[in-house]
């Protein structure tokens, strides 16, 4: 288990004493005209030893929320009053930051694909690399923050752990603390930094705040509750956290697709638990005939919907998260 004892807390050429704060660049790979590419950082090293949080944003370019939760948390945590200490990075992909896609424009990666990362991989892997090594393999406890890219979606928390791995209940823990209200148990695709961190013993979720283009004001604001309900939890901060009696788990997701192109009009709403058979929409034509009604294959709750109403053939309009179970 990571300790900051009353050591200085150190990565890469960041450096900060027991009891203050700092934020500076992690220097990470190079462009093709030789530009160094950095990595944002910030240290929050608490005035008492304890635990190490690392929390991390942005790793697909388009995914905003993130970002917005961790200015907050540093607004919010001042050094004095912290037990333990937090590693935070606001924008991990810088590149697709700029670009304002989800894969870098460098490699087309997709970051969150690419760790625990390569020193002498492709651009994303080196970034991937250099924060796995310096930075989250330091930590205890970890937050990789996301969203649904720009489709709506619901706020939720992914566990990307299998069921027997050794680290499984830890992070459901840190999932239930987290307290969105839905979590997401299912084991991830290799390289997702949830999955590979808690090969190192350090419990590691997923929060999927919401899904927009931009960013969202109640995500964040739920997010922020999340990361403070870590900190109250786990002994980083006095005070309670706010965590909901009931929560909600699926084991995986449905889509439900359109049979024929059209108009998309929904029937249910985000957060919507449906029944087997139930109309969840209808395809209409340009003229707004029906076309086709959609229903529910299976029990499951509305955890994401297609962003624009108008769909081809085959087309995702609705997925359910199903085999939902209270917590």
């Amino acid at each position: 288990m990571a300790t900051t004892g009353g050591k200085d807390l150190e990565v890469g050429p960041l450096r900060a004493r027991p009891g203050t704060a700092l934020h500076g660049w992690l220097p990470v790979t190079e462009l093709a005209d030789g530009t160094p590419v950095r990595v944002p950082l910030a240290l929050v090293h608490g005035a008492h030893p304890g635990k190490v949080l690392y929390v991390q944003a942005v790793s697909d370019g388009d995914e905003l929320n993130g970002l917005g939760v961790v200015r907050e948390i540093l607004r919010r945590v001042k050094p004095e009053e912290l037990t333990g200490s937090i590693i935070a990075v606001p924008v991990l992909n810088l590149p697709a930051f700029y670009a304002r896609k989800a894969l870098s424009p460098i490699d087309g990666q997709k970051m969150n694909r690419c760790f625990p990362g390569n020193a002498a991989g492709s651009a994303s892997d080196r970034i991937a690399a250099a924060i796995f090594e310096m930075a989250v393999i330091q930590s205890d406890l970890c937050l990789d923050l996301h969203q649904g890219g720009v489709k709506p979606m619901i706020d939720e928390v992914r566990v990307r752990v299998a069921k027997e791995h050794s680290v499984h209940a830890a992070c459901l823990e840190l999932a239930r603390v987290f307290g969105v209200g839905y979590i997401l148990d299912q084991e991830g695709p290799l390289g997702q930094l949830a999955r590979v961190a808690p090969d190192r013993g350090i419990p590691t979720v997923d929060p999927e705040l919401g899904g927009c283009h931009g960013w969202d004001t109640d995500s964040i604001d739920k997010g922020v509750r999340g990361v403070m309900n870590v900190l109250h939890h786990y002994g980083f901060l006095p005070g309670r956290p706010q965590i909901p009696e009931r929560q909600w788990v699926v084991a995986g997701f449905e889509p439900i697709r359109a049979g024929v192109g059209g108009v998309v009009e929904f029937a249910v709403n985000l957060y919507d638990q449906v029944a087997p058979g139930q109309p969840v929409a209808t395809v209409t034509n340009l003229f707004g005939e029906v076309r086709e009604v959609l229903r529910a294959p299976r029990p499951g709750i509305v955890w994401l919907r297609s962003l624009y109403p108008a769909v081809s053939a085959g087309e995702t309009v609705l997925t359910l998260g199903i085999e939902p179970r209270l917590l």
